[in-house]
């Protein structure tokens, strides 16, 4: 349902329309209502030149390009990078709406041990490349069948339960392992009370355009790309060193301009959710 604060912002007229050029062609992406925080803080950085001359300083074909480095703009080859930010963190926006599917944009951060509350860098985020799943390997949420799976051990009725897959397991056949934990998310839903399969929305996206579904609930997904993601794809590909860092500098330029929703739908094909009418 939505609050009245996303349905006040969903029915404005116009959005942000952001552009990142690149060497290798433009990326134009739109950043998420229902991530406030992180989208005013990226416009903010936009509109302040915080972007310009930053590098990609992380790639890897087949799961993400990453920026939004400070530290980047006068690096020298082969410099190890990724630790610079603007000196701030914003806090973690998660939506089980937004997921990261192909060309998606969405917040760096340091790891759980020193950020458990998974706040997101101030400046630094990637864009999805990911690959494409069978259906059959993206059914279930993973992340959270893993922690209804833990709350259903913790249940000393259960024991008879853990030897069973432990039984299955200690024999090495992975297909009927597989299909084991498959059988048990229904229970794990019913006495959990966490819902551990993924929405039909889920499930088209990453069975055809493809994703990065484990990062899911681990790092806020803040926008999308709705142009270039040929230029993502082309990016993803460049030789790299064994830091995942370019060979060769691929430098961004970004900017920020508002746009009548009507304008980017006839532009982009992007449809915006529909407002429930009161």
């Amino acid at each position: 349902m939505l609050t009245l604060y996303s349905s006040f912002i969903q029915a404005q007229k116009k959005d942000a329309v952001v552009t990142i050029k690149t060497e290798y062609g433009n990326i134009i992406a739109i950043l998420y209502d229902e991530t406030p925080k992180h989208k005013a803080n990226f416009i903010k950085l936009a509109k302040e030149n915080f972007y310009d001359s930053i590098l990609f300083h992380r790639i890897i074909d087949g799961f993400m390009i990453q920026t939004g480095d400070p530290e980047s703009k006068k690096a020298k080859l082969g410099e190890r990078l990724g630790n610079g930010g603007p000196g701030y963190t914003i806090d973690a926006e998660f939506s089980p709406n937004l997921f990261h599917e192909k060309g998606s944009l969405a917040a760096a951060r340091m790891s759980d041990a020193v950020n458990p509350t998974k706040a997101s860098s101030g400046s630094q985020f990637y864009i999805v490349q990911g690959k494409i799943f069978k259906e059959e390997d993206i059914a279930i949420d993973q992340n959270k069948f893993n922690a209804g799976m833990t709350k259903l051990m913790q249940d000393p009725e259960n024991k008879s339960l853990q030897d069973s897959i432990n039984q299955v397991y200690s024999k090495g056949d992975q297909a009927a392992f597989k299909k084991m934990m498959a059988s048990l998310a229904p229970r794990v839903e019913k006495e959990t009370g966490i819902k551990v399969t993924n929405s039909p929305e889920k499930i088209k996206a990453y069975t055809t355009m493809g994703g990065t579904p484990h990062l899911d609930g681990g790092y806020t997904v803040f926008g999308k790309v709705i142009q270039g993601l040929d230029v993502v794809d082309k990016i993803a590909s460049q030789p790299r060193d064994q830091a995942d860092r370019p060979k060769s500098d691929i430098r961004i330029m970004v900017t920020v301009k508002e746009m009548k929703k009507k304008k980017i739908k006839k532009l982009y094909g992007y449809h915006y959710p529909v407002v429930p009418k009161k």
